[in-house]
Formats: structure tokens, C-alpha cells, sequence
């Protein structure tokens, strides 16, 4: 076996930039808007600095985070431009939002007051319109209007979509009661924004003053518009053996060979972010052909039904060949958000 280098011995991904750049160059076109591009939770899982990096080419308004320390790591990149995080604003964590120059989502009476006790900072104000997750609901509006009143740092306001892949007139519904409860406001702030991947695809209806994609710059497809694939999920073939028929694979013996297989053992597992739900459901590609996973996914390992060509070293790629990111998605009962934000750390990420 020839020499392989030690970032590729287990398990990568190769992540692709200029993807990502071309999945974001198609939202702006379809929507007309200005980018805020979500990159919480590392960017997908993908790598948020190396995303951010990128995405600069595009001259995006700002970036969507989670959290408060997610904001912190973009301002400690040299990230300049405007960071919205969009956990409803704790008042107890202020300081941290003024010591990183953040923008907070505020969902509620008692969090913008205090957040315009301390001064013209600019601040989103999140409006619930079906979400029922957070925000300012419709018989909370009147509470706001004064605090609002003279307000020089309300910068923002916004609402989320909650069924825009799958329910199109949900995103007609909520919109309009969107915008209901902004001519309750005193005023229409400079930005009003709402659509996520999903329904800034669907055209400029939604887009407001900017959009917010996410999943669809990853390589997550939307209903009617494949994205460009981002990521390339890979790991090493690390055994091989032949099992009998009658004889079982990994724990439970949830797998019985109906003949005498070709059994080869992955370099990946539920450790690295390859669901356990994959076990006996999943796919993989090696040598150009689809591979069935057999048996459990195990912490740091998978086994997979391939032919006699196959041999130690080989690459398995689990996503972004033959079986793509959504298709693996389905195998595993769940969404191509989950798969990515699930790749651990022992996974290499490179970038391309």
C-alpha cells in the first residue's frame, strides 16, 4: 500500500469555497437582496473562519451567529462587518454585546428595555409570527411602540419562516402578519428581513432588505433549486474480511449475512458525527460504487458490504459523491443540517 499522508489516514472532509461562494452568488441573484449570511454552529459544521473569508468577496451586509462567543470569534478573525446573534438577548450578557461590538436579536419587553438603558447601540427586534420559538407576538407589539419611540440604535426588525421548504403558503401567511405588526411600529427600521434559504430562493416576494441563507450555502438543497455540493465527507477503509453466511456484524447482530460476504470496516463513526441511524440504512461510495452500511455504526468505526476489488486504504466517501449530502439525510431519518453540524473534531477539514 503506498504511503498515505496523515490527514487523510482516518477521516476528512474536503470543503469546497468556491461552492460555497456560487451557492451564495445564486440567493443574491434570486432574491435581489443583500446577504446576511448565517454561520453559527461553525459555519454548519463546515469552518466558519475559512467560510467568512470567502464570503467577503460578496460583500455581504453582516453575519448571522448564535451566541455571544460565536460573535467573538469573528471579531478576534478581524471580522469588521456588522454580527447579529440571534439567541434572544439575556440582559445579564450585555457587556459581552458591547465589549465585541454584537448586535442582539431582542424578543421581548424586558430585554429591549434594558438594552436601550444602556445607550443608541444598534439592536434587531424579532417579531413571533408562528415560529412560537421566540419574539414579540402580536398582543406584545403595543408594549414596544414606546420604548421604541426615539430609538437612534433600532436598527433591524425580523421574523422566521417555519415551514418555507414545505409549506409555501405558510411563508404568505406569515409575512403578511409580518408586516401587520410593523405598521404597529412607530416607524419602518432601516432593515426589515425574514427569508431564509428556502424562501429568499423563491424571488424577491420575501426578500425585504436582505435575506438570511443558510443550509442552501452548504450544499443543503432547497425544493426546485440543487445547490452547488460544499462538502466532501471521506475516511479510509482500515480492515477487510470475509463474513459467512448465517454469521453476524457489530453490536446486537442486528446484521446476519444472507451469503458469504466481503466485509470492510470504515475509519468513521457516531464519534466523528456519522449517525447511529445510518446503521443497516446507510450508503457509501468506494471505487465508484454505492456500498451498503451493515450492522451498527459503532463509535470510531462503520462496516460496509463491498466487492473483491476493494482493499485497505481504499477511500469511502460517505457524502458528496454517489450518495449525496440530502440523500444521506434521508438514509438517516433526518435533515442535511444535522449530518453537517454533527462532523466532529477528529474530522480534518480541507479547504479548497
Amino acid at each position: 500500500m503506498t504511503s498515505i499522508p496523515a490527514e487523510t489516514a482516518r477521516a476528512w472532509a474536503d470543503v469546497n469555497l468556491g461552492a460555497v461562494v456560487a451557492n451564495a452568488r445564486t440567493v443574491a441573484a434570486a432574491s435581489g437582496a443583500r446577504l446576511l449570511p448565517m454561520v453559527k454552529a461553525n459555519a454548519y459544521g463546515v469552518g466558519v473562519l475559512p467560510v467568512v473569508h470567502a464570503l467577503e468577496s460578496l460583500e455581504p451586509w453582516g453575519f448571522g451567529v448564535a451566541t455571544p462567543e460565536e460573535g467573538a470569534q469573528l471579531r478576534a478573525a478581524g471580522v469588521t462587518r456588522p454580527v447579529v446573534v440571534f439567541t434572544p438577548l439575556l440582559p445579564s450578557l450585555i457587556p459581552n454585546y458591547h465589549r465585541h461590538d454584537l448586535r442582539p436579536a431582542i424578543g421581548d419587553v424586558q430585554a429591549l428595555a434594558a438594552w436601550l438603558r444602556e445607550g443608541d447601540r444598534p439592536f434587531h427586534l424579532e417579531f413571533d409570527t408562528g415560529m412560537a420559538r421566540a419574539g414579540v407576538r402580536a398582543d406584545e407589539a403595543g408594549a414596544c411602540k414606546g420604548l421604541l419611540e426615539g430609538s437612534r440604535g433600532w436598527e433591524g426588525a425580523f421574523t422566521h419562516f417555519h415551514s418555507a421548504d414545505c409549506d409555501p403558503a405558510s411563508v404568505d401567511r406569515q409575512w403578511a402578519l409580518f408586516q401587520d405588526l410593523l405598521r404597529l411600529l412607530p416607524r419602518r427600521p432601516a432593515l426589515v428581513h425574514a427569508a431564509n434559504s428556502a424562501a429568499a430562493l423563491r424571488g424577491p416576494a420575501f426578500a425585504a432588505d436582505m435575506v438570511r441563507p443558510g443550509i442552501f450555502l452548504y450544499g443543503g438543497d432547497v425544493p426546485g433549486v440543487p445547490a452547488v455540493p460544499v462538502v466532501r465527507l471521506q475516511c479510509r477503509v482500515v480492515a477487510l474480511r470475509t463474513v459467512r453466511a448465517g454469521e453476524t456484524v457489530s453490536y446486537g447482530a442486528t446484521w446476519t449475512a444472507p451469503r458469504d460476504t466481503r466485509v470492510a470496516t470504515l475509519a468513521i463513526g457516531y464519534a466523528d458525527g456519522l449517525h447511529r441511524s445510518l446503521s443497516n440504512t446507510g450508503a457509501v461510495e468506494i471505487n465508484g460504487r454505492v456500498a451498503p452500511i451493515i450492522g451498527r455504526v459503532t463509535m470510531d468505526f462503520t462496516m460496509v458490504s463491498v466487492d473483491d476489488g476493494c482493499v485497505v486504504g481504499d477511500v469511502a466517501t460517505i457524502i458528496g459523491g454517489l450518495v449525496s449530502l440530502d440523500d444521506q439525510a434521508r438514509r438517516a431519518g433526518t435533515i442535511s443540517y444535522e449530518l453537517l453540524t454533527a462532523m466532529g473534531s477528529r474530522i480534518v477539514r480541507r479547504y479548497a
